[in-house]
Formats: C-alpha cells, sequence, structure tokens
C-alpha cells in the first residue's frame, strides 16, 4: 500500500480533512486510546518549536506510541555535516512515522520521497504547517459549526506566515468563504495566493489597517511578525508593532467571532484580551493534541 504522508494541505481532500477533524473529536472525547502500541516515531525538529513539538509528544504518548529524535539539530549529526537525505534515510529504518521541522522550503517534500515510512511536515520554512491549518480547522468547526460561510480576517505577516497560506488553501475547499488581508505592504499576502483565489472566484480584499472592517469577522487570526524571516533587522523593526489587537477594539464583533492565533505571541494581542470570550487561541493550542492524534491515526490506518 502506497504510504500516506502529510507535506503540503493540498495533499489531501475536502473527505480527508471531514474524516481527520472526525477523528478529533473523538479523540477529544476519549484521548487516551492505545492505538499507537508497539509503533515509534521520530520526532525531528531542526529548529526550535514548542506548541507543535509538544503537542505531537502528546499525540504520541496518549496513543501509547514511543518517541525517538531530536529538538535541536546540533545535538544530532547534521553538526558534524551530514545531510538531509543520510538523516532521512537512517532514521527511517528505526521508526514508523516520522514529523520532521525544518527551515529549508520543500524540505519535507524531499525527506518523504527518500523515506521509507510517512513523513509528517510540522512546518518547513515560510511555506507550509499542514497539521497547524487542520487544528485551525477544527477551532473553526467548534466554534462556529461549520466550515462554511465564514468571514476570516487574516493580520499580521502573511508574506512568511506558512498557517495562513495553509489555512487560506484549506479553507478555499469550502462554501463561500471570504478573506480579508491585514498587513502592511511590506507583509502583503503574496500574489500566488490572490491569484488562486481569484481563479476559484472566491471573494478576497485588502486593508493595512485594523479598523471596523473586523466587526464583520467570524474569525480574526492573528499572526506574529517572524523577526526570524527577515534578513535586514532594520526592516523587522518598522514592522514588528505594526497591528496590537485590543480588547476595546472587540466591543461591535459578531457574538460568535472568535480571535486564533498559531502562537507564540509577541505583542500582537495585548494580554487585556486574554479574559476576552471570544479568546480562542490557548483552546486553540489544546486542540492541537486531538488534531495530531487524528492525522496519525488517518496517516497509519490506526482507526
Amino acid at each position: 500500500m502506497k504510504k500516506k504522508d502529510l507535506i503540503s494541505i493540498t495533499d489531501y481532500s475536502k473527505e480527508d480533512y471531514l474524516r481527520i477533524l472526525e477523528l478529533a473529536a473523538d479523540f477529544e472525547k476519549n484521548p487516551n486510546q492505545r492505538l499507537l502500541e508497539g509503533k515509534v516515531v521520530a520526532s525531528l525538529f531542526f529548529e526550535p518549536s514548542t506548541r507543535t513539538r509538544l503537542s505531537f509528544e502528546t499525540a504520541i504518548n496518549r496513543l501509547g506510541g514511543r518517541i525517538i529524535g531530536f529538538s535541536d539539530a546540533g545535538s544530532s549529526s547534521v553538526s558534524k555535516g551530514e545531510t538531509l537525505h543520510d538523516t532521512t534515510r537512517m532514521v527511517s529504518n528505526y521508526v514508523d512515522l516520522i514529523v520532521m521541522r525544518h527551515p529549508l522550503e520543500g524540505s519535507s517534500r524531499y525527506a518523504a520521497e527518500v523515506a521509507d515510512v510517512p513523513v509528517i511536515n510540522a512546518g518547513d520554512g515560510a511555506n507550509q504547517h499542514p497539521t497547524q491549518t487542520l487544528l485551525d480547522m477544527y477551532s473553526i468547526l467548534k466554534t462556529q459549526g461549520t466550515l462554511d460561510n465564514i468571514n476570516i480576517f487574516m493580520i499580521g505577516d502573511l508574506k512568511y506566515g506558512r498557517t495562513v497560506h495553509s489555512l487560506l488553501m484549506a479553507m478555499s475547499q469550502f462554501e463561500n468563504p471570504i478573506f480579508n488581508f491585514i498587513a502592511p505592504d511590506e507583509l502583503a499576502m503574496p500574489e500566488e495566493y490572490k491569484l488562486f483565489l481569484k481563479e476559484k472566484g472566491i471573494r478576497y480584499f485588502e486593508h493595512t489597517e485594523i479598523n471596523e472592517n473586523i466587526n464583520h469577522a467570524d474569525i480574526i487570526y492573528m499572526t506574529r511578525v517572524q523577526k526570524e524571516r527577515f534578513m535586514d533587522p532594520i526592516e523587522y523593526e518598522k514592522v514588528k508593532n505594526v497591528y496590537i489587537l485590543r480588547n476595546n477594539m472587540l466591543a461591535n464583533t459578531k457574538p460568535n467571532m472568535r480571535i486564533l492565533h498559531p502562537l507564540p505571541r509577541v505583542n500582537e494581542i495585548h494580554p487585556d484580551v486574554d479574559s476576552n470570550e471570544k479568546a480562542y487561541y490557548f483552546e486553540q493550542a489544546r486542540n492541537g493534541v486531538y488534531t495530531r492524534q487524528a492525522i496519525i491515526a488517518h496517516i497509519l490506518n490506526l482507526k
């Protein structure tokens, strides 16, 4: 049987999305299901991560699996000059599944081509972050009751933000989404994604300021301006605090509106928002465990 990788959100169909979200709901009701008993999963994180790595490792533990790997490439043979090809080929001898984060775009696709076991992309540079997208979709479904007719405001770093790129691609598969992009010119949504929406006849609007437009939002998706993606520190300083969401800005937003953020946040959501019932980002992070359990179960045909 052909192995199932998850490298790009477009590797999966709308039916796959819905199946994974159905499984996530099942795992939320009963997280401790020993479906990975006797199996080993490699967690290969070539760049820092907190939520993604720990939620994957929690998911694997709750499924009864074992974990090997590293959270710092400096502690692996990569520091001796070992290539990604050789690391992947070697590790795939030991495990049933590889979860990998790497700073280079396309690295996970390459790893999937050389590995003998399925590979899950846990983020490759500014390219894709498909497991984050699926937990975002699960969060939208839980808070809105549907994935159709959702008005999504994406705010912040839309140029390098792999989470918004993947979410846009996935949500475009559902009925009548509307996208509103709020970003400075330097961090605008790349043209290829806007062209994709145009070709599908999906409405989108661009703004440079947070204003009363957010009162129409079902979902506000805030993103961090990612210092690590900037070659020039002066350019980063110019845009790092361009948008800060504050509690007093939410007074006239829709009752069903929820605020998502892939985290970590820096200054883009003021702490005074945390106590607002519309703040959902910490619950969103918890949803990551159930969704990643579902992804593993789907890829390994465990349910």
